[in-house]
């Protein structure tokens, strides 16, 4: 891929952005991604925090990687671009302490998604956006169980970030919420200008994994 993507005007999809529970089931993960995909899932991001080989580690990344090209679902990875690159997954996700985003780009060029953890700093999503962010994601949102202590981005400065984005260009880079949404607050986020809801256990931890994804999307019809 050589040339910036784009999703109807956006640099990454608008809709709703899944991102994987830290687990060694990849059978279960499977299972999982694909109801949330019949549910209205657009794109998914592979996420790992707890330690396991490498040997396993890519193991699931690859099985991951190969579903998400058969369901159709944009293929972020986690901190890590040169474990994108080798999955020949559709971008990465840089936080705070994964690199460089010049370097990402220079490793997977133009053509990959790069997206950038924001947290509640709209001077951080500034600086990204000048360096080719394509997405920057602002969170947590809402109180969060995953990160309990993150700091919190009120609604209020997802309106101030969608009002940078909307001065730029098309295909404009996008604008992720992430941090405790589920289908009950989805709704505010979306009317606050996110381009997409990024959600681990209001999908994921579901009792009904399609259902639950489905009322998310519904934030956007």
């Amino acid at each position: 891929m050589t040339s910036v993507p784009d999703y109807d005007g956006l640099r990454f999809p608008r809709g709703l952005y899944g991102i994987t529970p830290d687990t060694d089931d990849t059978a279960g993960l499977l299972a999982a991604i694909a109801a949330a995909a019949r549910g209205g899932l657009r794109s998914l991001q592979w996420r790992r925090k707890q330690s396991a080989s490498p040997e396993a580690l890519l193991a699931q990344g690859q099985a991951i990687a190969r579903q998400c090209r058969e369901l159709g679902l944009v293929f972020i990875v986690n901190d890590d671009w040169r474990m994108a690159q080798d999955l020949d997954a559709d971008g990465v996700h840089l936080g705070r302490d994964d690199g460089d985003l010049q370097a990402a780009r220079a490793a997977l060029g133009q053509g990959r998604i790069i997206g950038v953890s924001c947290y509640a700093d709209l001077a951080r999503a500034r600086a990204l956006l000048a360096q080719g962010a394509d997405y920057i994601a602002f969170g947590a949102v809402y109180p969060s169980p995953t990160k309990p202590q993150a700091a919190r981005a009120p609604l209020e400065l997802l309106m101030q970030a969608r009002k940078l984005l909307d001065e730029l260009p098309a295909p404009r880079p996008a604008m992720v919420a992430i941090g405790g949404i589920h289908a009950a607050n989805a709704a505010p986020v979306v009317q606050a200008g996110a381009d997409a809801l990024a959600i681990i256990q209001g999908i994921f931890q579901a009792d009904d994994i399609e259902a639950a994804a489905s009322a998310c999307a519904q934030a956007f019809a």
